[in-house]
């Protein structure tokens, strides 16, 4: 063989490689299994919203999705048993006492964190504050006031946890009050029903939610040690049952990539609570009308069959460009 033609049969191997590479799937192909992706959901507005949109985009890369709705507890123990794949609402570090044995343990892995800049701790409505308590500290000097009760949401969440330690550990001199298990939306009617007359009310808030500009309402300070620093701040993690994105590599680095607002959910969030828009149908409008949010999430990410992801979304959600 001559050289000349060993140069043209090498050439000629090297580009076929390098259309093959550019042919590759962005992502390694995943196996069958990784077609349907299973979220946990916990009732939580703000959880609701985000796994709206982060469903919407999964099913217009060609997957198929589920979402159950269940207590935070279920929500772990079935990302453990390998019931679901996804969990979007593990607040920090509210949450460490429920996540982190699982975490610990390498049967729930976290991901990146998915929203900066959240809250969650005790609040009142801003009569309440003006009179005086404006520190967890001036609960029990006003429990007649309050009935001697805090309003939580669903049992079991990881903020009626710390409301009932805080209650064992007689702390603040709460040790005679009592917990009131309810929901996110009867601990907001109680609200609701409160307000206009102004009576008192002690009551688990956060941030994003529509809470916040729907009633006039303040956090309380002095609680950092079973809420955390910064009027409880937090930070908001992805979650999967573990190895999952190790398992469903191009679903896992679509998820490495979620990174959602304040601005963001609390938009949505007024849609679904205020107007009673279905989430998926607001999770829709939101990404057509801010398709710029598609450009971060879908960097490197292919559809189900290997094609490049941000084109394909964008035409199926029929955004232009």
């Amino acid at each position: 063989m001559s050289m000349t033609t060993l140069n043209r049969r090498m050439a000629l191997g090297f580009g076929a490689a390098a259309l093959a590479v550019a042919a590759a799937p962005l992502q390694a192909a995943e196996p069958e299994s990784c077609e349907a992706v299973r979220f946990a959901e916990v009732g939580w507005t703000d959880i609701t919203a985000t796994t709206a949109l982060t469903t919407e985009v999964l099913e217009a890369m060609g997957y198929e999705t589920r979402i159950d709705t269940v207590s935070v507890p279920i929500a772990y123990s079935g990302l453990k048993n390998g019931d679901f794949d996804v969990f979007l609402g593990n607040w920090m570090p509210s949450m460490a006492s429920i996540s982190d044995p699982y975490v610990e343990d390498g049967t729930v892995d976290r991901l990146a964190a998915n929203l900066e800049g959240a809250k969650y701790t005790l609040a009142v409505p801003q009569y309440v504050h003006e009179a005086g308590v404006t520190s967890v500290a001036d609960l029990a000097e006003n429990a007649e006031k309050f009935d001697s009760k805090i309003h939580g949401i669903e049992a079991g969440n990881d903020g009626n946890q710390l409301i009932q330690q805080m209650i064992d550990d007689d702390a603040f001199g709460l040790g005679d009050w009592q917990l009131v298990d309810s929901s996110e939306a009867g601990m907001l009617a109680e609200l609701r029903a409160r307000v206009p007359n102004e009576r008192w009310m002690v009551f688990l808030g956060w941030e994003p939610h529509p809470m916040n500009t729907n009633f006039d309402m303040a956090y309380l300070s002095g609680v950092d040690d079973y809420f955390g620093p910064n009027l409880g701040g937090a930070t908001v993690y992805t979650n999967t049952r573990g190895g999952y994105a190790e398992e469903c590599a191009n679903v896992g680095a679509l998820l490495e990539n979620l990174e959602f607002t304040l601005e963001m959910e609390n938009q949505l969030m007024g849609e679904i609570m205020d107007q009673g828009e279905d989430p998926r149908d607001a999770a829709r409008a939101y990404l057509q009308a801010n398709p710029e949010v598609l450009d971060t999430w879908l960097d490197s990410i292919s559809t189900r069959e290997g094609e490049p992801a941000l084109p394909a979304v964008k035409a199926s959600l029929a955004i232009e460009g």
